[in-house]
């Protein structure tokens, strides 16, 4: 995969972003991280097309995203809108998670990753909000 060119701006948020995780995204690294999901390579903090997103497999084009309530405010809507469709644009696929699916019920949060890449099909309901998340 070829590297575009990150400013020195964005490596230093995205340093900084790494050591202040919030619970819910460490709970979420503490699965992801070291290939523990179904051998899949994560990076967190990871910047892309001018967006620092929170979690990315580039080898599956995977972008997972962990939501707290700021992101049911209007202007943070749009926000998050247009940056999925610029993601999307460039090949990305984009999840969305709440915070508290995160903590409360951290393997269905794993079962739809899994799923989304392909490395398991769906059998029974995915237990999370997602659907409804924007």
């Amino acid at each position: 995969m070829p590297h575009a060119i990150v400013p020195l701006k964005n490596r230093r948020n995205a340093k900084s972003m790494r050591r202040i995780m919030t619970d819910a995204e460490l709970k979420l690294w503490n699965e992801l991280r070291a290939h523990r999901l179904m051998g899949l390579a994560f990076r967190r903090q990871f910047p892309i097309a001018g967006y620092i997103v929170d979690f990315a497999c580039p080898s599956k084009r995977l972008i997972v995203e962990v939501d707290g309530s700021q992101h049911t405010e209007d202007a943070q809507l749009a926000i998050d809108e247009q940056r999925r469709r610029r993601l999307e644009s460039d090949g990305w696929t984009v999840l969305r998670f709440w915070n508290e699916d995160i903590l409360r019920d951290i393997d269905n949060v794993c079962r739809h990753i899994v799923i989304t890449v392909g490395l398991a099909t769906p059998v029974g309901p995915l237990n999370l909000q997602e659907e409804q998340h924007p």
